[in-house]
């Protein structure tokens, strides 16, 4: 549903910088062992900098810069339709990445520069993941929501 959490209100943070819920935004490898598809939701990603300011449904920034070069929390992207998923990448990467076409990423939380989040688990083979997701570059994404935007 779209209720906010008790506490969920503008300006307030959670368990990530940008106010958001970590579960339902988490890779879980159950759904990207389907392979393509198998992944029906947003995914949450964490960048190095990002701007005093949210995009909703986050309720919390997490930088003091005004910069509106850094993304705002909840800025959610998408990767390109133009962009070729590799038939050669693991099931689980072609999921993710799917996944990344359909229903995109939401700036979540600071942290490494494209850092999806996943839950863990021993089955993910972390040194593919790494691997083939590092040939994708945040060119191949689009910007698909900044509507909203509150400068904190």
């Amino acid at each position: 549903s779209n209720t906010v959490r008790p506490g969920g209100q503008a300006g307030w943070t959670s368990a990530d910088a940008a106010g958001l819920p970590i579960f339902p935004g988490l890779a879980r490898y159950e759904e990207a062992a389907l392979g393509p598809g198998g992944i029906r939701h947003a995914l949450r990603f964490t960048v190095s900098r990002s701007r005093n300011a949210y995009v909703p449904p986050a309720t919390h920034a997490a930088s003091n810069s005004t910069s509106a070069s850094l993304p705002p929390m909840g800025m959610r992207v998408r990767l390109k339709a133009t962009y070729a998923i590799p038939a050669g990448f693991s099931a689980e990467t072609r999921a993710l990445l799917t996944a990344m076409k359909t229903y995109g990423m939401i700036v979540a939380d600071n942290g490494s520069n494209w850092y999806v989040s996943g839950a863990p688990d021993d089955r993910w083979d972390n040194d593919a993941l790494v691997s083939e997701l590092a040939q994708v570059r945040g060119s191949n994404f689009e910007v698909v929501r900044m509507d909203g935007l509150v400068a904190a």
